[in-house]
Order: C-alpha cells, then structure tokens, then sequence
C-alpha cells in the first residue's frame, strides 16, 4: 500500500530563488496555493493551460503552451453526433511575447491574425474567448463564462523526479460553463447545468524523455457533478500521485498509482483502469474516437493519441461510498516524446 501523501495547506512557491525544486511545495492542495516561479533551466521547462469543454453536443478545446523553444496554440473540436473533428495548431518559434502566469487563476492570453485565446478571471469566472478566422474553410468563434465556485475543491500537485527535473499540475473539474461556440453557420449553446469545463494548468521542467497517461472525465450523472483525473507513468516511484474524483466539488484523492491497460495496436478496444494495490479504482473505458497527433522536429519527437468515450465501473470515495460510475464521457491519453 502506498503511504498517504503530504497536504498543502499554506500558499507555497514552486522554487527556492537558484530555479530548484523547493522541498516545502512537494505534496498536494485542495486549492491552488502554489506559485509557479520556474527560472533559468532553458531549454527544459514546459508550460501550459488547456481548457477542455464537454457540453452536451459538442466537445471544445483550446491550449496555449510554451516549452521554452517555442510556443503552441491549438483549438480543437469534436460533435459526437456527427463526429465532424477540426483541428487547428499554430507554431511561433521562442515567442518571448507569450507570458505564461505564475498563477492558476489569472489572465493569459495569445494573439495571432491567425488565432487568438483570451482568458480573463475575475470574481470566481474565467471568461474564455476564441477566435479563428479559418477554421476548417469557416469562421470559429468562442465566447465561454466558466465558473469557478468557491467551494469548490481542486487538485493541485507537485510531484518531485528530484531538484532539477520537477512538475506542478493542477486539475480543476466540472466547472460550470455558459456561452456558445459558433463554426459558420453552426451555433452550439453551453448550458451550466450540463456543460462542464477542465481546466489543466502544467508547469515544470521535465525529463528528456517523458511518458504519460491521462484519463479524465467532468458530467452530470445521477444528479451530481462527478470529475474523474487518472493519471499514470509519469508520476510512477515519485510518492505523489494525480489521482482524484470529485463529487459536487468534493475531492476523494486517491494516493495509489493507478494502472492503465490497453492495445496499443488497437486503441478502440476497450481500456481498463485500476488502482495498483485495492479496488479503489476499477473502471473500463470505451472509446468511440480517436485523436492522433505527432510532432517531429529539431530538438522534439512527441506523438500523442487521445480517445474519447465512456467511463463505467467503480470508484471509492472517502465517504466509503462505493461511487457508481455510468457511462460518463471522458478522454483517455497515452503520450510519449522526447523534447
């Protein structure tokens, strides 16, 4: 049995003042209390946000990133109906203008004529605007309110490979989401009651060789707001784990690494997850429809593959509640690069 971890529980910094890991921020939050000062350690830090919308016709996605080198914006979307998927990426070399915060819940922004992300917080709501001039031969506007009830539980962890090679992630699930998404003539309409925004905030500098799975999910099922975060691998041996399930904004973490199973030859068949040393976790993913991208150039090799389907199975909370898991939608990831 793994040992529970460390809990934050006081704002902290990520690093002592020479860009090394500070040993007072190894652990997890139940809020966002940690600030991500990274410096020096060029080329090898890796920052990104990504907000991820499931309404309840359409999936929504959009992440502004920077790995030292360069910065990536990429927008996706996905109607599960049609299964109708565009994807647009764009690559600016070093883009020193792009200011990642040090802060969760802050402003960023990334401006391009050729794509532009604007998220302003203020008063517990990120307001989300996208714009893309030509996206899939049409126009896409975004125009998202996400809230952030106060209340409300996230995870928020630092997870140590050792003084040098270190990661702050924070996932913050089902937050209510408002507004509409525009493709040409197409209008989808986000309705809070239904529609539920991740937040994936990453900071930290990571090893040459990184490899990850991640499986998440943020519905209304059985009347409750229920966010799944699994994640696998890349936290494997380090004693911190980015595990969690939140019911109606409270977080059971759960301190056990979790074990994905699946043909990676043949990703549409079914997944299984599993806790590593209890039945804590015991769930099957579904796929319905595959995400492929890849990127392979100077100074990075990286191919990634995102299948979205449906969670069923068990989950324990703290409560000893045995939490019915009912083909809630959800994505699950495997990645691997070296950059």
């Amino acid at each position: 049995m793994q040992h529970a971890e460390r809990e934050l529980t006081s704002p902290v910094s990520l690093c002592d003042s020479k860009g090394l890991l500070n040993p007072e921020a190894i652990g997890f939050a139940q809020k966002p209390i940690v600030q991500s000062n990274l410096k020096g350690q060029f080329p090898n830090k890796k920052k990104w946000n990504t907000w991820t919308v499931y309404g309840e016709e359409v999936l929504f996605t959009a992440t502004i990133a920077h790995f030292d080198i360069g910065a990536v914006c990429l927008v996706y979307f996905l109607d599960y109906e049609t299964e109708r998927f565009f994807e647009k990426r764009i690559s600016l070399p070093f883009a020193r203008h792009i200011k990642m915060p040090e802060y969760v819940l802050t402003d960023i922004n990334f401006l391009d004529n050729r794509l532009s992300i604007h998220a302003s917080y203020t008063n517990e709501e990120t307001h989300l605007s996208v714009s893309i001039p030509e996206f899939d031969n049409e126009t896409l506007h975004a125009d998202l309110h996400i809230s952030h009830p106060s209340e409300d539980q996230s995870l928020n962890v630092v997870v140590p490979k050792n003084r040098n090679t270190f990661q702050f992630t924070a996932k913050h699930h089902t937050l209510p989401t408002s507004g509409f998404l525009k493709i040409g003539d197409k209008r989808y309409e986000f309705n809070p009651d239904y529609s539920f925004t991740v937040l994936n905030y990453t900071r930290g500098v990571w090893p040459k060789m990184t490899e990850w799975n991640w499986a998440m999910a943020s519905q209304r099922s059985g009347g409750r707001r229920i966010g799944l975060n699994l994640g696998g691998k890349w936290t494997d041996g380090t004693g911190l784990t980015e595990n969690a399930v939140f019911v109606d904004g409270v977080m059971t973490k759960i301190h056990e690494d979790v074990i994905f199973s699946f043909n990676p030859e043949r990703m549409m068949e079914p997944w299984t997850i599993h806790t590593k040393f209890t039945d804590c976790v015991d769930l099957t993913f579904t796929p319905f429809f595959e995400r492929e991208a890849s990127s392979h150039r100077r100074g990075l090799k990286a191919d990634f593959t995102q299948m979205f389907g449906y969670f069923n199975g068990k989950v324990r909370l703290d409560s000893g509640e045995r939490l019915a898991v009912r083909r809630i939608l959800g994505s699950c990831e495997a990645f691997q690069a070296k950059w």
